[in-house]
């Protein structure tokens, strides 16, 4: 990809649009399991005794954190792959947009949407 159709994809609205519909997902996914992971660590390191609260049999409050961790993070991760989908569509659009067109000639007209 050349640099001049580069420069054209990060100045297009389209591009802030999916930069914006991206961040709109892995800030708060991001925030969430963030918080989740420290607040473990800070409860194993500073509040052993709730920690060790039994819950069910041998499991305690710990383990539940501990295995909160897969489950986020499993949870994130399919919910980024159905995202995905959305975002793959919008950079679609927005290569097909930029795409130079070919000629009959050889020659490289202007991209699709260039007078628009």
């Amino acid at each position: 990809m050349d640099s001049s159709r580069q420069k054209r994809i990060a100045a297009s609205k389209q591009f802030q649009n999916l930069l914006a519909v991206r961040k709109m997902f892995i800030v708060p996914a991001f925030t969430f399991f963030l918080v989740d992971f420290v607040g473990f660590v800070v409860l194993v390191g500073y509040a052993p005794k709730v920690a060790s609260i039994r819950l069910m049999g041998t499991v305690n409050v710990a383990y539940l954190f501990a295995l909160l961790q897969f489950v986020l993070g499993w949870a994130i991760a399919g919910l980024y792959l159905m995202a995905s989908e959305k975002f793959d569509r919008l950079t679609k659009d927005i290569l097909d947009q930029t795409k130079p067109l070919q000629t009959e000639m050889g020659k490289i007209d202007a991209p699709r949407g260039a007078g628009e």
